[in-house]
């Protein structure tokens, strides 16, 4: 796009929302994302759109100017997609929510925490993730897990109905009867592809009775625990979701450890005999282990910021480290365990190298369950068959060294390519890589040629894109 001086106050008049400069008293926060490693990045302006004419128009400016956008609700993109050096179109302000018998009609601004207080109040949930300030937009388009999908399944398999603006300023309605290519579409690969969506309608389930639970050991047992967690969480009942991560922090802050956490679906008794199993799986009793039966909510708020279930308290939940820090990221899907002497490698790199202010983790999050009872071509999701996720993160701090970033990019680097011979190449969507060679193929399989042609109709001159992007 052929850029043009843009006429700002004539945006702002044409809209409702407000229209934010660098000017601005309020540009440094309004430019704020989750992330920080993208806090640097400073756009011509911020649109805070407060309905879909807002974004219309906004496009609509963005085009005649030659600017590129990003859209942005919740800001946690890991790979920086709500971030841009042109016009951030900002939906937060459509956060409105409502809900009629078990339908929930949800603004595309509206974040995870205030979604589940606004349905608790009808006894309703929705599957979805712990963190209070992920967007529900972000998370429902790439697929959306949670401690509930193992029983209930992604998030966007319970997605109704989406409004999208399109890139030609159309709003449009999709469902399974209306614009049906485009509503397969945004469930799995939806996020910034296609157009700005600006509300979601949902099915809900009632709010279950859940039991927390975390389990700690010292790091030298994470060969035993990952062998025996390969075999135990990911066939597990439905009702199971338990997370083993293994993490070490540069400063002594905490010692090295593997710990489990999660929620049981049911009682106190259910998860004490299924963890119990683990434990004997194992062979190796726990440095510590806790566990607690709460209201789904309150399940929530603590695996928001995991710690001892003995010192968790109904109170609002610690920010993510990566509100801190820099955070990167590698992950894979698997079909397959991880052989005993590559468990045994990933263990042991951990720790090498661990310098200016590094804080590493490998997570094994299980799938399975209602994740793989839907079809990998039923939606645009594709992951339906996998077992496992492998993550591999670390955080840095904001004036980390040269030397400790790249410590930091060689450990992420070796300890993904440890596990990647044993992957199925396949990437969750919500956690891009941007270093990935054929992204295409990790993010969206065999669906990706139909999603091209999907791409190729409604964004026919690929107004929409970044990095990664899909091309028509």
């Amino acid at each position: 796009m052929t850029r043009s001086a843009p006429e700002w106050k004539a945006l702002q008049g044409a809209i409702d929302g407000r229209v934010v400069l660098p000017d601005s008293s309020d540009y440094g926060v309004a430019r704020r994302v989750e992330m920080a490693r993208f806090q640097n990045v400073l756009p011509d302006a911020i649109v805070f759109c407060g309905n879909p004419a807002d974004v219309s128009a906004t496009i609509a400016f963005a085009r005649r100017h030659g600017l590129p956008v990003a859209i942005r609700s919740g800001g946690h993109s890991v790979a920086g997609r709500s971030s841009t050096e042109g016009v951030v179109i900002d939906v937060t302000p459509m956060d409105a929510v409502s809900v009629v018998e078990s339908v929930a009609t949800v603004g595309a601004g509206v974040r995870l925490g205030r979604l589940y207080d606004a349905l608790q109040v009808h006894g309703l949930t929705l599957p979805a993730g712990s963190s209070h300030s992920v967007g529900i937009a972000g998370l429902t388009l790439g697929g959306g897990l949670g401690i509930l999908g193992r029983k209930h399944g992604l998030t966007c398999d319970h997605l109704l109905r989406a409004q999208v603006v399109l890139a030609d300023g159309h709003v449009v309605e999709c469902d399974r009867n209306h614009n049906e290519d485009l509503f397969w579409a945004m469930r799995g690969a939806g996020g910034g592809n296609f157009g700005v969506v600006t509300s979601f309608s949902f099915g809900t389930i009632p709010v279950p009775t859940t039991t927390i639970f975390h389990l700690v050991w010292p790091l030298t047992c994470a060969e035993r625990l990952i062998q025996a967690w390969q075999e135990w969480a990911p066939s597990g009942p439905d009702e199971l979701d338990a997370t083993l991560r293994l993490s070490v922090t540069d400063g002594g802050e905490r010692p090295p450890v593997a710990d489990i956490f999660g929620a049981m679906i049911g009682s106190d008794g259910d998860a004490a005999e299924l963890l119990d199993e683990l434990v004997v799986r194992a062979g190796v009793d726990p440095a510590s282990a806790s566990r607690r039966q709460v209201s789904y909510r309150e399940a929530r708020r603590y695996l928001d910021g995991v710690g001892p279930v003995d010192d968790w308290r109904d109170e609002a939940p610690a920010p993510p480290p990566s509100a801190a820090g820099q955070l990167f990221t590698k992950s894979e899907f698997f079909r397959r365990s991880l052989p005993r002497e590559v468990i045994a490698a990933l263990a042991e790199v951990l720790p090498r190298g661990l310098n200016g202010g590094q804080s590493r983790e490998v997570t094994f999050t299980p799938w399975g369950g209602a994740y793989n009872r839907v079809a990998p071509g039923a939606t645009a999701f594709v992951h339906r068959e996998e077992l496992f996720i492998v993550q591999h993160l670390v955080t840095l701090d904001p004036d980390a060294t040269t030397t400790g970033r790249k410590s930091a990019q060689d450990w992420l680097r070796q300890s993904w390519e440890l596990v990647h011979p044993w992957g199925t190449g396949g990437v969750y969507p919500n956690f891009p890589d941007p270093d990935l060679q054929d992204w295409a193929h990790a993010y969206y399989g065999k669906n990706h040629s139909r999603l091209v042609h999907i791409k190729a109709k409604y964004d026919p001159d690929q107004f929409f894109r970044f990095h990664q992007s899909l091309s028509g």
